[in-house]
């Protein structure tokens, strides 16, 4: 006969069963992407429209209370829909910053084709592909490199990552 050996004093989970954890990081994730598409947009229209009453400071301030208010918004549902996941809060940093991105670089073909004409752009984007992201990138004055630009990418992926990581940490796990 076998000897009886005292239970260990916790009860360990089956093979293959994952131990309960609370949020949903992909649905997290898409939905922040899903805001971010919806923000850049705003933001894409905000600039068709007024364009042409801009001066430099206020294109720059534009820009950068975009990418902040992207990062908020993404960072805020990631947050309350993926709580603690790390992954969740990195991808939704990530989401944020790409958000501010094409928000800027879409803007610019519109513009261009509100100004020119909409066949303009289809030839220059034929011709020159990344026409949009070297405009993002070159300083219009100088010719040099924009600091504006990468300031609000690391803007929007701070503020997604930090809002996510508060408000995520915040909630509860039952």
């Amino acid at each position: 006969m076998y000897q009886m050996h005292p239970a260990p004093p916790f009860q360990a989970p089956p093979f293959g069963q994952r131990p309960n954890t609370s949020g949903h990081p992909v649905g997290a994730v898409f939905l922040g992407l899903f805001a971010s598409i919806i923000v850049s947009l705003l933001y894409s229209g905000l600039i068709l429209a007024t364009y042409k009453d801009q001066s430099i400071t206020t294109a720059n301030t534009l820009y950068l209370g975009h990418a902040l208010i992207n990062g908020a918004i993404v960072g805020w549902l990631v947050g309350l829909v993926g709580h603690r996941n790390t992954g969740a809060h990195t991808w939704g940093a990530v989401i944020a910053a790409l958000g501010a991105f094409f928000g800027y670089t879409n803007a610019i073909p519109l513009v261009f084709a509100d100004s020119e004409s909409p066949g303009a752009v289809w030839d220059l984007l034929r011709y020159e592909p990344f026409w949009p992201a070297k405009a993002w990138w070159t300083d219009q004055s100088t010719d040099g490199v924009d600091w504006f630009s990468p300031l609000g990418l690391v803007l929007a992926a701070a503020a997604a990552w930090g809002l996510a990581y508060l408000i995520g940490n915040r909630r509860r796990h039952a």
